[in-house]
């Protein structure tokens, strides 16, 4: 797949994560856990999860529709806007809180995340590109940016997300 620019791709899928985020959101997490991304370049069906943040300058909850994967006992997201040359609003959020809550299917759970770094950074950047074989293109639009490799682990579960 070729890069097609960060605000190409942004803004013919704005409207696919809006309804995305909707559909698992109203569901409960019942639809919307698996999705066929192929519109985006992927191979066909892909998991999501949903990643809430509180907005570091409006302090409103924001729930954030996310590819991941799982490696070791944590799951994984990248904050690669699609290759932007900035980082997603998700990821700045997350980086003002040492705590997150994510919702996979129809469970959620609060939990602590980190950003992984070096040689592990590297295994799990190549492992996530299995997953989403995209990713390997947007680092090319980032520029300087380095795409965020964020480590997931549940801790708690809590109630499932509400619309």
């Amino acid at each position: 797949m070729s890069y097609e620019g960060s605000e190409r791709l942004l803004a013919r899928t704005q409207n696919f994560v809006d309804d995305h985020r909707a559909l698992y959101l109203s569901s409960g997490g019942s639809k919307g856990h698996l999705v066929d991304m192929s519109h985006a370049g992927a191979p066909g069906i892909t998991p999501t999860l949903l990643l809430r943040t509180i907005g570091r300058k409006s302090g409103k909850a924001q729930i954030s529709p996310l590819i991941y994967g799982i490696y070791g006992r944590e799951w994984v997201v990248i904050g690669s806007k699609g290759g932007a040359p900035e980082h997603p609003a998700w990821y700045l959020n997350l980086r003002e809180r040492p705590v997150m809550e994510l919702q996979i299917g129809t469970q959620a759970f609060s939990g602590e995340w980190r950003e992984a770094q070096g040689e592990e950074r590297e295994r799990v950047w190549d492992y996530i590109g299995r997953v989403y074989p995209p990713y390997g293109d947007y680092q090319g639009g980032a520029g300087d940016r380095v795409i965020p490799v964020i480590m997931l682990l549940p801790k708690q579960e809590i109630a499932p997300f509400e619309a």
